[in-house]
Protein backbone atom coordinates (compact mmCIF):
# COMPACT_ATOMS: atom_id res chain seq x y z
CA UNK A 1 0.00 0.00 0.00
CA UNK A 2 1.08 3.40 -0.67
CA UNK A 3 2.79 5.48 2.37
CA UNK A 4 0.16 7.71 4.04
CA UNK A 5 1.16 10.37 6.32
CA UNK A 6 -1.00 12.27 8.68
CA UNK A 7 -0.14 15.67 6.06
CA UNK A 8 -1.22 13.63 3.25
CA UNK A 9 -5.02 13.23 2.72
CA UNK A 10 -6.57 9.48 2.68
CA UNK A 11 -6.43 8.65 -1.10
CA UNK A 12 -9.84 6.57 -1.95
CA UNK A 13 -10.53 4.86 -5.45
CA UNK A 14 -13.96 3.63 -6.10
CA UNK A 15 -14.47 1.09 -9.04
CA UNK A 16 -17.10 -0.21 -11.28
CA UNK A 17 -17.28 -1.62 -14.56
CA UNK A 18 -17.84 1.14 -16.99
CA UNK A 19 -16.86 3.63 -14.79
CA UNK A 20 -20.41 5.93 -15.90
CA UNK A 21 -22.70 5.07 -13.12
CA UNK A 22 -21.96 3.17 -9.32
CA UNK A 23 -18.43 4.16 -9.25
CA UNK A 24 -18.64 8.40 -10.74
CA UNK A 25 -21.66 8.51 -8.22
CA UNK A 26 -19.98 7.57 -5.01
CA UNK A 27 -17.18 10.12 -6.38
CA UNK A 28 -19.65 12.57 -6.28
CA UNK A 29 -21.37 11.79 -3.10
CA UNK A 30 -17.96 11.19 -1.05
CA UNK A 31 -16.36 14.01 -2.28
CA UNK A 32 -19.79 16.02 -1.55
CA UNK A 33 -19.97 15.23 1.38
CA UNK A 34 -16.14 15.42 2.73
CA UNK A 35 -16.53 19.35 1.41
CA UNK A 36 -19.61 19.88 3.44
CA UNK A 37 -17.41 18.61 6.60
CA UNK A 38 -14.81 20.71 5.64
CA UNK A 39 -12.42 17.24 5.03
CA UNK A 40 -9.67 17.02 2.51
CA UNK A 41 -10.26 13.81 0.64
CA UNK A 42 -8.32 12.56 -2.76
CA UNK A 43 -11.23 10.62 -4.02
CA UNK A 44 -11.14 9.04 -7.81
CA UNK A 45 -13.05 6.55 -9.73
CA UNK A 46 -12.69 4.14 -12.45
CA UNK A 47 -14.25 1.44 -14.56
CA UNK A 48 -12.85 -2.42 -14.22
CA UNK A 49 -13.83 -2.24 -18.59
CA UNK A 50 -12.61 0.37 -21.32
CA UNK A 51 -15.89 0.53 -22.91
CA UNK A 52 -16.51 4.53 -21.97
CA UNK A 53 -13.37 6.10 -21.94
CA UNK A 54 -13.63 9.74 -21.76
CA UNK A 55 -17.26 9.44 -21.22
CA UNK A 56 -19.16 11.68 -18.79
CA UNK A 57 -21.32 9.76 -16.12
CA UNK A 58 -24.65 8.21 -17.16
CA UNK A 59 -27.42 11.02 -17.99
CA UNK A 60 -29.20 9.06 -15.29
CA UNK A 61 -26.51 9.05 -12.81
CA UNK A 62 -25.81 12.57 -13.30
CA UNK A 63 -29.68 13.56 -12.97
CA UNK A 64 -30.38 11.18 -9.87
CA UNK A 65 -27.28 12.86 -8.20
CA UNK A 66 -27.97 16.84 -9.63
CA UNK A 67 -31.75 15.94 -8.08
CA UNK A 68 -29.57 15.52 -4.32
CA UNK A 69 -27.76 18.44 -4.54
CA UNK A 70 -24.64 16.46 -6.10
CA UNK A 71 -22.75 17.55 -9.20
CA UNK A 72 -20.95 14.98 -11.23
CA UNK A 73 -20.54 16.35 -14.62
CA UNK A 74 -17.34 17.06 -14.66
CA UNK A 75 -16.15 13.54 -14.57
CA UNK A 76 -15.25 11.57 -17.29
CA UNK A 77 -14.38 7.07 -17.55
CA UNK A 78 -11.13 5.96 -17.00
CA UNK A 79 -9.87 2.46 -16.57
CA UNK A 80 -8.15 1.11 -13.97
CA UNK A 81 -4.66 0.38 -13.93
CA UNK A 82 -2.05 -1.41 -11.67
CA UNK A 83 -0.36 2.13 -11.26
CA UNK A 84 -3.45 2.84 -8.94
CA UNK A 85 -3.01 0.22 -6.35
CA UNK A 86 0.21 2.38 -5.89
CA UNK A 87 -1.26 5.62 -5.72
CA UNK A 88 -4.11 5.26 -3.45
CA UNK A 89 -4.71 4.22 -0.19
CA UNK A 90 -8.27 2.32 -0.62
CA UNK A 91 -10.08 0.62 -3.05
CA UNK A 92 -13.35 0.47 -3.37
CA UNK A 93 -15.51 -2.07 -4.96
CA UNK A 94 -19.48 -1.62 -5.92
CA UNK A 95 -19.52 -5.66 -6.71
CA UNK A 96 -17.39 -9.25 -6.00
CA UNK A 97 -17.24 -9.02 -9.94
CA UNK A 98 -15.11 -5.73 -9.65
CA UNK A 99 -13.10 -7.18 -6.84
CA UNK A 100 -12.55 -10.25 -8.63
CA UNK A 101 -11.17 -8.09 -11.42
CA UNK A 102 -8.97 -5.75 -8.94
CA UNK A 103 -7.57 -8.45 -7.60
CA UNK A 104 -6.36 -9.98 -10.80
CA UNK A 105 -4.93 -6.59 -11.73
CA UNK A 106 -3.53 -6.34 -8.05
CA UNK A 107 0.64 -6.40 -8.69
CA UNK A 108 2.39 -8.57 -6.97
CA UNK A 109 3.58 -7.99 -3.42
CA UNK A 110 1.03 -5.08 -3.29
CA UNK A 111 -0.83 -4.71 0.05
CA UNK A 112 -3.84 -1.78 -0.82
CA UNK A 113 -6.58 -3.25 0.89
CA UNK A 114 -9.60 -3.68 -1.89
CA UNK A 115 -13.17 -3.84 -0.09
CA UNK A 116 -16.90 -3.78 -1.28
CA UNK A 117 -17.68 -0.06 -0.53
CA UNK A 118 -21.08 -1.40 1.32
CA UNK A 119 -18.42 -3.06 3.86
CA UNK A 120 -19.17 0.40 5.29
CA UNK A 121 -23.05 0.52 5.28
CA UNK A 122 -25.32 -1.41 7.69
CA UNK A 123 -27.84 -4.05 6.89
CA UNK A 124 -27.45 -7.17 4.97
CA UNK A 125 -26.90 -5.48 1.09
CA UNK A 126 -22.88 -6.10 0.33
CA UNK A 127 -23.29 -5.22 -3.30
CA UNK A 128 -24.28 -1.79 -4.78
CA UNK A 129 -26.73 -2.98 -8.04
CA UNK A 130 -25.75 -2.01 -11.65
CA UNK A 131 -28.59 0.43 -12.51
CA UNK A 132 -27.31 0.77 -16.16
CA UNK A 133 -29.44 -1.82 -17.69
CA UNK A 134 -31.87 -1.96 -15.24
CA UNK A 135 -32.99 1.25 -13.48
CA UNK A 136 -32.66 2.06 -9.67
CA UNK A 137 -30.76 4.99 -9.79
CA UNK A 138 -32.09 6.42 -6.69
CA UNK A 139 -31.63 3.12 -4.80
CA UNK A 140 -28.01 3.14 -5.18
CA UNK A 141 -27.65 6.75 -4.69
CA UNK A 142 -29.68 5.12 -1.03
CA UNK A 143 -27.08 3.03 -1.12
CA UNK A 144 -23.95 5.06 -1.68
CA UNK A 145 -24.78 7.91 0.56
CA UNK A 146 -25.14 5.40 4.05
CA UNK A 147 -21.97 3.69 3.10
CA UNK A 148 -20.39 7.07 2.24
CA UNK A 149 -21.32 8.23 5.70
CA UNK A 150 -19.84 4.46 7.34
CA UNK A 151 -16.52 5.42 5.63
CA UNK A 152 -16.18 8.72 6.53
CA UNK A 153 -16.78 7.67 10.26
CA UNK A 154 -14.01 4.30 9.41
CA UNK A 155 -11.78 7.29 8.49
CA UNK A 156 -12.15 9.27 11.41
CA UNK A 157 -11.09 6.23 13.52
CA UNK A 158 -7.60 6.21 11.84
Amino acid sequence: MAESSSETPPRILFVCLGNICRSPTAHGVLRAMARKQGRTLEIDSAGTGNWHLGSPPDPRSSAAALARGIDISDLYARQVTAADFDRFDLILAMDEANRRDLERLRPPGNATPVQLLLEHAPGPAREVPDPYLGGGFNAVLDLIETASEGLLATLDKR
